[in-house]
């Protein structure tokens, strides 16, 4: 360990050891707030600045990304700790000398070979994170109730089969990760977390959520994907929740009682289960911003769904669906809705008729809908071969705030410049179906666009300064005559859907892509992919990768068949050790 470094230390009270190599922490490091310094011994005329005798107390130690199989008992010489972060290193255990680290707060051994925690951490009493994710531990101790300080706890990706029911004890606890062990019921004491405000149980063996969890009236997230739930949970108090993930289950039916209980709901995703049928009473829920409903066995679908005022995002591909054409469902949820609220019978003109021309109607609004601009703050001038959008059709939002444009089917070959006029509400852009063929700066103002659907029109490239579009999650460039994967891309961590099919895009790069965290579906089919990058496999976030109708031999046909979990795994096994 350089000196350089320990004595910037003694200043800073803060030393970063991560990723060099470290078999074991030299002694001198423990010791760091004890040992006069070397240089001191040496030079004894030093200036006021080297005053070792005014040195800060350590307060933040990072060795992580080492090679350390142990922690020495001398950890207990630096009580001033407060930060201890040892995660990717070898450990098998750790010392019991941590419980003298009265002023910890935060403690990550996450990412080792752990198969216990020593019973002395429960002494720590201001600990308020604790992560020991990707561990060996088959049991956590029956006393960590304890630690009644702790504000986060993640012990996902372990092999715990039961959760201590002093859990219950921990009344300050906001975020609780259990994912990927192999819990086969939760405790009904966890009702008693009062603050807990994300709760994840996703890829468990979990076939019920004991109803006292009900009560849990913080609670804003609850993952409860990949286990063996066969009915969506009651949550008659959790007035709170903003999201419910409970894809891939054996889910069969939706109680309408359970979703009029989750009025605040903005996400709920049930991909991936067996439901046969969507209820009317889906419609209480007027603050649902995305609805993920993909790969059930639903044969039709209320109306009234589209009703819904904040939906932005309907999936329902692998359905069997009778009442609604698959080409429809392929042309984005915005389309989906507008056939929805179509089929409504309704009195008065729908949403999505004209409002009829009347002597006081002025002759440039009878091409724009008003009504639709008012009440469902969409701005259409679709479907018309139209070389230019008219002035009119701005001049007609006014002061509204417009949250959803579409220009789609039309003869545009540039992006609409007033269309930054909309920059402050607008989050949903179409303008599929054009002979667009480059993007304009304005477009990259609009910065609250979450979703862009720019399919089916004459696009070779992506400016860089799209990278501004820090929300957008959802873009569609599908059919459009891409050389290279757009690496701008690569640039927007927000972005959760990628549909660039039907282009002549021949490679990717898996090491920028696995940076988007956030990547559920990457569709890539029908390009010139001569191969696959293994690294791909790496990206475990992916739920739907489609790379049919490429050159490449390998995967085989009959392997991408199998879907996206197969092909990852496949490609893992082809990285090189």
């Amino acid at each position: 360990v350089p000196q350089g470094l320990l004595r910037l230390a003694r200043r800073s009270g803060q030393l970063n050891l991560a990723g060099r190599g470290l078999t074991h922490v030299p002694e001198h490091v423990w010791r760091i707030n004890l040992d006069t310094p070397e240089e001191a011994q040496q030079n004894l005329s030093f200036g006021a600045a080297d005053r070792w005798w005014e040195q800060t107390d350590l307060t933040k130690l990072i060795l992580a990304s080492n090679k350390l199989q142990s922690l020495s008992e001398d950890v207990q010489l630096l009580p001033a700790l407060t930060m201890l972060d040892v995660h990717d290193n070898q450990l098998t255990s750790l010392p019991s000398a941590l419980g003298q680290l009265e002023n910890l707060q935060k403690l990550d051994v996450s990412h080792n070979k752990l198969q216990s925690l020593p019973e002395e951490l429960l002494q720590l009493p201001r600990l308020r994170s604790l992560l020991v994710q990707h561990n060996e531990l088959s049991q956590l101790p029956e006393g960590l109730g304890q630690l009644l300080s702790l504000e986060e706890l993640d012990v996902s990706n372990n092999q715990l089969t039961a959760i201590p029911t002093s859990f219950a004890l921990l009344v300050n606890l906001v975020r609780l990760n259990l994912a990927c062990n192999q819990l086969r019921e939760l405790p009904a004491d966890l009702s008693a977390m009062k603050s807990l405000r994300q709760l994840d149980c996703t890829k468990n063996y979990l076939e019920t959520v004991p109803p006292k969890l009900a009560t849990m009236a913080s609670l804003e997230q609850l993952y409860l994907r990949k286990n063996k739930l066969r009915s969506l949970p009651e949550l008659p108090s959790c007035k709170l929740l903003k999201e419910l993930h409970a894809g891939e289950n054996q889910i069969e039916t939706l109680n309408a009682e359970s979703l009029k209980q989750l009025s605040s709901l903005c996400v709920l995703e049930l991909r991936d289960n067996k439901i046969k049928a969507v209820p009317e009473e889906i419609t209480v829920l007027q603050k649902l911003e995305r609805l993920d409903l993909a790969n059930n066995d639903i044969s039709r679908l209320p109306y009234t769904l589209g009703n819904l005022p904040q939906l932005k995002f309907l999936a329902l591909e692998g359905n069997p669906l009778r009442t609604i054409r698959r080409d429809l469902l392929q042309k984005g949820t915005q389309e989906l809705l507008k056939y929805l609220r179509s089929k409504i019978q309704d009195d008065g003109p729908g949403p999505n008729e004209d409002p009829p021309v009347t002597a006081m109607t002025l002759p440039s609004q009878s091409k724009v809908n008003i009504h639709a601009i008012t009440t469902l703050k969409l701005l259409e001038y679709s479907d018309k071969q139209a070389a230019e959008i008219p002035e009119a059709v701005f001049d007609a939002v006014g002061a509204n705030p417009v949250a959803t444009v579409n220009f789609s089917k039309n003869q545009l070959r540039e992006i609409p410049p007033r269309l930054v006029e909309l920059k402050d509400s607008v989050c949903d852009v179409s303008l599929g179906f054009n002979k667009i063929s480059s993007i304009s700066s304005e477009l990259c103002l609009l910065q609250k666009l979450t979703h862009l659907d720019l399919r089916n029109n004459v696009l070779t490239a992506l400016p860089e300064e799209m990278e501004a579009l820090k929300r957008l999650h959802t873009i569609n460039l599908a059919f459009n005559r891409f050389k290279v994967f757009p690496s701008v891309l690569y640039h927007l961590p927000a972005l959760e859907t990628i549909l660039l099919s039907n282009n002549q895009v021949g490679s990717i790069d898996p090491v920028q892509l696995k940076g988007l965290e956030k990547l559920g579906t990457l569709d890539l089919q029908n390009n010139d992919l001569l191969q696959v990058p293994p690294e791909l496999g790496n990206c475990e976030n992916l739920r739907s990768l489609l790379l049919e109708g490429n050159p490449f031999r390998t995967p085989r046909a009959a392997l991408l068949a199998k879907g996206t979990a197969a092909v990852l795994e496949y490609l893992r096994s082809r990285i090189p050790t």
